[in-house]
């Protein structure tokens, strides 16, 4: 190649070269906003320019790119708002129209049931049996030795015990060997009997107003309703105008002693109580001490239940009828032994060991209306002739009343009236 042509070349190329480097400096550029400051661009070489020839024609200019912002590092996104829908605020309907004011009816409250009937419905399981084994055996036979061994058997499985149980067979076959007998006639038999048994041990009882507080202990095994018994006597008590004290003996159940707390209330009855655990012969002593100093007429104290073949426990019983006589040599004058009318024969040893520990004056049978043995009161009598006061065929406070022979022994009997 030629010196003339190597020179007309580079300079051909230099000038394209300079072409494209003017270039950048017409193009238009977007603007790009930057937080930190960018680098400065290499220094570039510094060509001469040489002479340019005609310039050509420019090539348009390509589409603009905005390229968003760059987010730097303390800079966070957060989404745009949602669009706020606007919801508009329901209409109530208009309220419906009143309805017309009606007079309440007012229902005639029930009239309370007689004591009669409500010893009768209690006795009801007992009676059941008593009429339902009768009724097996005497329909439409003639009386035999044999028919009068199976009373016997229905009167003890009914807890009425060997020796009454004899005599009511007894009296029904004198002078009937042979001849039909109807189960009415069988159970008037039981009924007379049964009466004559339980009259001499059905005697109220009597509060000497001379002796004041009257101390009545209250005594029986677990469950058998001697908390409940007090209240019930409470209420009857201060029905007749007695003023009274409650004290809380049960010192072993917390239960107890609340419950006694809420008859106390509902009477206005003032109740002695200690914390769970304290000793039940001291608090017997600061009762009577608090009795005679407010002279109420009657002084009723629970004691904790206690198995009469525990030695230990009843030796507790005689502590605290020991520590009463320190404040009044005849305190307490009324041992109310509280029995359970569901356990039958055990009621036997019960009153045996109780009276000899604690002096029993008299008895209350209790959840009568619980059992078909309500027969036991006819054994006990028959055995300990120990006073019968009341009663009970229930859970409320007229449940419990005085105990009458003739009563007992018809709704016993299966008679309704």
């Amino acid at each position: 190649m030629s010196a003339d042509s190597k020179d007309k070349a580079g300079f051909i190329g230099r000038l394209f070269k300079m072409r494209h480097a003017d270039e950048s400096f017409w193009e238009e550029k977007p603007e790009v906003v930057e937080e930190a400051k960018a680098p400065a661009p290499a220094p570039q070489e510094n060509i001469a320019p040489e002479p340019a020839p005609e310039p050509a024609p420019e090539p348009p200019a390509p589409a603009v790119e905005i390229a968003p912002a760059p987010i730097g590092p303390e800079t966070s996104w957060e989404p745009p708002a949602p669009a706020i829908e606007i919801v508009p605020e329901p209409v109530a309907p208009p309220p419906p129209p009143p309805e017309p004011v009606l007079a309440p009816v007012v229902a005639e409250a029930a009239p309370k049931e007689s004591w009669w009937t409500r010893l009768r419905q209690g006795l009801a399981r007992s009676s059941s049996s008593i009429a339902q084994g009768v009724a097996d055996i005497f329909t439409k036979k003639k009386l035999s030795a044999d028919m009068l061994e199976d009373l016997e058997d229905v009167l003890v499985r009914s807890d009425l015990g060997v020796a009454a149980a004899t005599r009511i067979a007894a009296l029904v076959g004198k002078g009937r060997y042979d001849k039909q007998i109807a189960p009415e006639e069988v159970r008037t038999i039981l009924a007379d009997e049964v009466e004559r048994v339980l009259a001499p041990v059905a005697r109220p009882l009597e509060i000497d107003s001379s002796k004041k507080p009257f101390v009545i202990l209250v005594v029986g095994v677990n469950g058998s309703g001697k908390t409940t018994t007090i209240g019930k006597l409470c209420a009857k008590f201060s029905a007749e105008g007695k003023t009274l004290m409650l004290a809380a003996g049960d010192t072993f159940r917390a239960a107890a002693i609340e419950q006694l707390r809420i008859w106390g209330g509902r009477m206005n009855v003032p109740v002695i109580a200690r914390e769970t655990g304290a000793d039940a012969a001291g608090l017997a002593f600061d009762a009577i001490e608090a009795a005679k100093a407010q002279n109420v007429d009657v002084l009723l104290m629970d004691t904790a239940g206690r198995l009469q073949n525990r030695t230990e426990l009843m030796a507790e019983l005689e502590k605290i009828i020991r520590v009463m006589k320190k404040v009044d040599a005849e305190a307490p004058h009324a041992v109310l032994l509280v029995l359970d009318a569901t356990v039958g024969q055990n009621a036997l040893s019960q009153v045996e060991i109780f009276g000899k520990v604690a002096g029993v004056t008299g008895l209350v049978m209790t959840k009568l209306d619980g059992t078909a043995r309500g027969g036991i009161l006819v054994a006990i009598a028959d055995k300990f002739q120990l006073p019968v006061h009341f009663i009970g065929v229930g859970e409320q406070a007229d449940d419990l009343e005085p105990f009458t022979a003739r009563e007992f022994a018809r709704a016993i009997a299966g008679f309704e009236d």
